[in-house]
């Protein structure tokens, strides 16, 4: 029998999918791990239990979470809801308003900030501008367009045939507008029209062909003419769809019925689209044209304006743009999603987005070798947890990427480019899906759907359950076994945790739960759903390292797991799940530890036809107690 030691001194490659468990022979194969959930993988290779779930409160419904941060030291979440937004500080509720977005609205949001000040936008609603001011209060209002007398200064488009004509019945007051086809809808009533440059409201459509215009301004004849335009954002065509500065410029990218079209705003006047005559400071539009047309999914204020399509992604440059030598680029060709807006986010200098087929995270990166943009796959090693993303946040403080998917699932990435670390691991609630996540202030905040009730949490490495509450009785009160204000949990199967004994499977009935008689009456307990960390080791490789054992018979001698600051070890080495007594003091139940734990093995394991399947180790532990695995050796025996 031939004996060697395998070596895991990080899971730097995360989870590997399936179908990669025989490609011993690549790099990656040597960090990563079959399974890996309920955890988050260390910046530095090791793998700790993820925090719980601490629940702030139930909402009122389905809501889109979105971060605003006027400074390092005043940071907020709103909580989009049904026509009102939420607003929370350091994970409290402190006030509401109005908004005219509901859930049907949550897909397509878009947003972007600026000091006080948040735009939010969806092609089907009028465009919003939330403000908060300095009494704490929050103002929501729409945009409000540069405007004089005579003028809006709004974007402006022709939507028909470039042949149609009108022909005013005068030239000044309220007129009579005939068309040579078809161009009215009765929505067009106080909609603003352009008819050789001078500015007028629809006050009345009679047909399709007919309309009646105030005008501001007299016009220079009666006469037919091509020269008309409509606003561009209405209720009959749309409103933007996304949005962000760049260059001291607001900008818009596409709307519903003009999905490849850019506009930028005049420099330093946000609200004035006034394309004027092609001056350096003056308003920029033009469309994205290719062989198809790819609607804008999103833009992005970065090294340079980075605009992400349905079918590609672009570069526009510029230093700085003006509308003579704006430069528009494509860069690669792998597009986003369209039915669903997933925030764009930076990290060191890439930006992430998620890719059109629903499987990837990919990252939008300038080399200056190529002096062009690439977009490298995130997700190429553990595509199996990429089911079409809906949400993401970045976790700058913890180097996690967390990705919500339709499915409910939470797939975590820790991102770490200059060490070479990519590693995705997956995260579920008991019985809950996620819906959104966010990141604000440090804190990571996640939206949790079950049986139709939706629930607000923050990650908190002090809970070791999710949707977690601590109660506690009253100074002088006496202990008890019955515990209510529990009515968010209400319906649901929670575990209790007190002094160091766990209670599961106790039924909340009426916000009220009653402890079990080998808890008995206590002061303080620790309620919520039970989660499992689970690491599953890989196949083990040939001694060449090039492809897994075939049929040879293979048995784990011994483990060694290298743990720190860990409160519990359960190991299946070969015969079922057991737990393991860790060298800390009895006396202290929350005392942890630091150190190597050598487990022997026996038993001897053959691969059928393909190799061995499955690892000679897993990890799984639903205790509320801490857990780092920082590496593993293994001593395998293999007979030849």
């Amino acid at each position: 029998m031939a004996r060697r030691v395998l070596e895991k001194n990080t899971f730097s490659t995360g989870e590997l999918a399936p179908e990669l468990w025989g490609r011993s022979d690549l790099s990656a194969y040597a960090n990563g791990a079959a399974r890996l959930r309920n955890v988050f993988i260390e910046p530095s290779g090791g793998v700790r239990r993820r925090p719980g779930i601490r629940l702030i409160d139930e909402l009122p419904g389905p809501a889109r979470l979105i971060q605003f941060e006027f400074n390092t030291e005043q940071t907020y979440l709103l909580a989009f809801g049904d026509n009102r937004a939420l607003v929370f500080e350091d994970g409290v509720e402190t006030i509401w308003f109005e908004t005219t977005f509901g859930p049907e609205h949550h897909d397509l949001l878009n947003w972007t900030q600026s000091a006080d000040t948040l735009l939010v936008v969806h092609p089907d609603a009028p465009p919003v501008r939330i403000t908060r001011t300095g009494d704490g209060s929050w103002q929501t209002s729409l945009w409000a367009w540069r405007e004089t007398n005579f003028r809006t200064s709004q974007p402006y488009y022709k939507f028909v045939e470039p042949a149609a004509t009108l022909t005013p019945s005068g030239t000044s007051g309220t007129v009579t507008l005939t068309a040579n086809m078809d161009v009215f809808v009765p929505e067009h009533v106080g909609t603003l029209w352009r008819i050789q440059g001078v500015e007028g409201e629809i006050t009345s459509v009679s047909d399709a062909r007919t309309a009646q215009i105030a005008l501001k301004q007299a016009l220079p004849n009666a006469n037919a003419t091509v020269d008309f335009v409509e606003q561009a954002f209405s209720e009959v065509r749309g409103w933007p769809r996304s949005v962000t500065f760049h260059q001291d410029r607001l900008i818009i990218g596409g709307s519903r019925d003009l999905p490849n079209r850019l506009w930028m705003s005049k420099s330093g006047d946000l609200f004035n689209f006034e394309l004027g005559e092609g001056l350096d400071d003056e308003a920029i539009e033009f469309a994205l044209l290719a062989d198809q047309v790819n609607a804008i999914t999103g833009i992005f204020a970065g090294r340079h304006l980075q605009v992400f399509t349905s079918g590609s992604e672009w570069m526009v440059t510029g230093d700085p743009l003006t509308p003579a030598n704006v430069q528009v680029t494509r860069q690669t060709r792998i597009g986003s999603q369209s039915d669903r807006t997933v925030p764009l986010v930076n990290v060191d200098g890439a930006t992430l987005f998620a890719g059109r087929s629903g499987r990837e995270i990919r990252e939008f990166l300038f080399t200056d070798v190529e002096q062009a943009y690439g977009s490298a796959d995130l997700a190429l090693l553990s595509r199996h947890l990429i089911h079409h993303p809906i949400d993401q946040a970045f976790d700058p403080d913890r180097r996690l990427l967390h990705v919500v998917m339709r499915d409910g699932s939470l797939a975590t990435l820790t991102l770490y480019r200059s060490e070479a670390i990519t590693a995705w691991s997956a995260q579920s609630v008991a019985g809950c899906a996620f819906a959104s996540v966010s990141v604000s202030g440090g804190d990571v905040y996640v939206v949790l759907e079950r049986d139709g009730r939706y629930f607000l949490g923050v990650f908190d490495p002090q809970c070791g359950f999710d949707l977690y509450r601590r109660q506690a009785v009253v100074a002088g009160e006496a202990p008890r076994r019955h515990w209510g204000n529990l009515d968010p949990l209400d319906g649901l199967d929670i575990s209790v945790w007190h002094d160091g004994v766990l209670a599961e499977d106790i039924a909340v009935a009426g916000g009220t739960i009653t402890l079990p008689d080998h808890i008995g009456a206590v002061s303080e307990i620790e309620v919520g759903l039970p989660f499992t960390h689970e690491i599953y080791a890989l196949p083990p490789a040939a001694s060449d390292g090039s492809r897994p054992h075939g049929g040879n018979a293979v048995r784990l001698v011994s483990v060694t797991l290298r743990l720190q600051e860990t409160g519990q070890l359960r190991v299946d080495t070969g015969r079922g799940l057991r737990d393991v007594a860790l060298p800390v003091s009895t006396d202290d139940k929350d005392a942890l530890y630091s150190g190597d734990i050598t487990l022997r093995a026996l038993g001897w394991r053959r691969g059928s036809g393909g190799g061995l399947k499955s690892g000679l180790w897993r990890i799984a532990g639903a205790l509320p107690r801490p857990f780092l695995l920082l590496g593993v050796a293994s001593e395998m025996g293999v007979n030849d």
